[in-house]
């Protein structure tokens, strides 16, 4: 549901009457949207008078069903009249194209809730879902009416003529700002130069950020279109609370484990890292103090990403780590203003022929030339592959990662996280445009939200060897001073998250005892159960739940991997390491819970003299013992 300030008070969609079919209208009204969005108001009349359409409006602000209402109308309308026998009623009318596999399930989740009374006259398919080709094949063989895919997977079928598009009316290109980056580029210029699309349609592009991709794609695809610009309201900043902090590599995760474990973020919480080794590192981790998590990251199978999502969404976990390599090639294009063109040369050549890779090849056969260059681009990736890289050098991890995993695999964007209390950006992302996206995830719908980065400055990195500093962060205060200016930029202002470090230095031996548990073949052990575990329960995502609702158990992704050694009694925190709570002199203590950020500690003259007495009922300490004082528990102020 779309946030107060974004929905049209004045329309209804009732008032649509005299454009909408009566069958899609009580869909709407089923499914409780009474009122569209400023964006559906405004493009739904101009889409249906065939007009282009570029919007540009927030995340949640009902873009999809801005270009998904009236591409329904369109199909039901052409269909209507014609005889139900005549071939050319059943036809493919509409294309839509997204960057990530999870956004196609998304689009095609909302248009079956659209057709709930008309889902015998429209057919709609997801090629982009894992099934295989064959069968693919046989659903687009029956011509459905919409069908949605990355253009990776579109292109493929076109050139192999699975998919014909020759009676299209409508292109869609969803999340626009986007499909350039995500390594689309040569597949949206080849549908676009294959002759594969008719003269005539009409062509939506719906974005929440106007970048030069877009504006490529607008010349490319759009003539003459509606261009609706929905600003943010003034005080939209407002919403978003964000912090920085500066620390070390292992400091990261002592104030995580404290954040977390004394409930200082109420609700959920997304954890973002660069890199699946430190998904696991982290889950581990906060799994020796009993905090459970579930991992997102692109090796996972499609199915189990799209679950954990879902589950994610409905309460079922708190909090999810998080793996976004998105942010490679946009580091890439950020480094390009900076580094001389010279320098860059051979290292834009070696990901620019890695890039190529990552597409589905096409089905015609290869011409000499590209078997010539695609068997030299195989050596030179063998070559990087067997020769160890520099010191610093995060291209050549991040290309294994990206050849491992699903490459249309994003998180930042396109997935849509629902109610999240918190953006812990555990590693900071390598270009503000990702960190946009990453802190977009919350403070959504008109509630308030944090976003915590995790800072580590130049000098400090590489001096824990034990957690294995990510090459990316060496380059953290350069990325944070963007971050800070394009904020700045925005209205918004990063302030500094203070911790009171002599009070958490409490944690810090329960903090390393956990962290010397986790070593790389316990990482490496967690991610070979993890695939096996999913692979296992794939099949399990099927209509078979729907008999056995039980089963739905074996899909927790919040499971302990417990690979490693978990000792017990880091589950409970003693109440001598609780902090007390300082209130200001001369006031009365605040007690807001909705203000996130960590709770300053009260100094304790006396802590050196009771501190011999600590213990199990030792004389004078925290744990009852004679003449010591009753310590207040700081979790009551956070509801517990």
């Amino acid at each position: 549901m779309a946030e107060a300030r974004l929905v049209d008070q004045k329309a209804t969609f009732a008032s649509f009457s005299h454009l909408l079919d009566a069958r899609l209208l009580r869909a709407l009204a089923d499914s409780g949207f009474a009122r569209p969005t400023l964006v559906q108001a405004k493009a739904i009349p101009l889409a249906l008078e065939s007009r282009d359409i570029l919007a540009r409006a927030r995340t949640g602000s009902g873009k999809t069903a801005a270009y998904c209402v009236p591409i329904v109308q369109k199909i039901l309308s052409a269909k209507s009249s014609l005889d139900a026998e005549d071939p050319s009623r059943q036809a493919t009318r509409a294309l839509i194209l997204v960057p990530t596999r999870e956004l196609s399930e998304q689009v095609s989740a909302y248009l079956r809730s659209l057709l709930a009374y008309c889902e015998s006259d429209v057919a709609i398919s997801n090629v982009s879902t894992g099934t295989t080709t064959h069968l693919q094949r046989t659903l687009l063989s029956d011509k459905p009416d919409i069908v949605i895919a990355t253009p990776s997977r579109a292109l493929s079928l076109l050139q192999s003529k699975a998919l014909s598009i020759s009676s299209l009316d409508s292109l869609v290109i969803d999340e626009a700002d986007l499909i350039l980056s995500y390594g689309h580029d040569e597949d949206i210029r080849q549908i676009f130069n294959g002759s594969f699309l008719p003269k005539v349609h009409q062509s939506f592009l719906m974005s929440a950020t106007m970048t030069e991709d877009v504006e490529l794609l607008k010349g490319l695809t759009l003539r003459n279109p509606a261009i609706l610009k929905l600003e943010e309201d003034e005080d939209e900043a407002a919403h978003l609370s964000q912090y920085a902090v500066q620390c070390s590599e292992v400091d990261k995760f002592l104030l995580t484990y404290v954040i977390l474990k004394l409930k200082l973020i109420k609700g959920k919480c997304i954890l973002f890292v660069n890199d699946v080794d430190r998904s696991y590192r982290l889950k581990l981790f906060l799994e020796q103090f009993s905090i459970k998590s579930c991992v997102l990251n692109s090796e996972l199978p499609l199915n189990s990403r799209y679950h954990t999502v879902q589950e994610f969404n409905k309460g079922v976990y708190d909090y999810i780590i998080a793996t976004d390599e998105s942010g490679a090639v946009e580091q890439d294009s950020d480094k390009e203003d900076e580094d001389d063109a010279e320098d860059d040369a051979g290292d834009e050549a070696a990901a620019e022929e890695f890039t190529s890779t990552q597409r589905e090849p096409p089905s015609t056969a290869p011409t000499d030339d590209s078997k010539a260059s695609t068997s030299s681009s195989s050596r030179k990736r063998k070559r990087t592959a067997g020769s160890p890289a520099p010191e610093g050098n995060s291209k050549s991890r991040k290309r294994k990662h990206r050849k491992n995993g699903d490459k249309e695999y994003g998180v930042t964007r396109g997935v849509d996280f629902v109610d999240v209390a918190c953006v812990l950006n555990f590693d900071l992302p390598t270009s503000s445009r990702a960190y946009t996206h990453r802190v977009g995830r919350t403070a959504r719908a008109g509630r308030t939200g944090m976003a915590l980065s995790l800072v580590v400055p130049e000098h400090l990195w590489g001096k824990n060897k034990v957690v294995g500093c990510v090459p990316s962060a060496q380059g953290d205060e350069g990325v944070f001073a963007k971050i800070e200016k394009e904020q700045g930029a925005r209205g918004s202002k990063i302030k500094e998250y203070k911790f009171d470090m002599k009070q958490v230095e409490a944690f810090r031996y329960r903090m390393e005892d956990a962290l010397r548990s986790v070593t790389r073949s316990a990482i490496k052990e967690a991610r070979i159960k993890e695939l096996k575990t999913e692979i296992l329960n794939s099949d399990k995502l099927k209509a078979h739940f729907e008999d056995n609702p039980l089963d739905l158990e074996f899909l927790r992704h919040d499971k302990p991997l417990h690979p490693t050694r978990v000792q017990s009694h880091m589950k409970h925190v003693p109440k001598y390491m609780l902090p007390r709570i300082a209130p200001v002199p001369g006031a009365e203590m605040d007690t807001d819970t909705t203000k996130p950020g960590f709770v300053p500690f009260k100094k304790d003259n006396n802590a050196r003299g009771r501190g011999r007495g600590r213990g199990r009922g030792g004389r004078g300490g925290a744990s009852g013992g004679r003449g010591g004082k009753k310590k207040s528990d700081p979790l009551k102020k956070f509801g517990r």
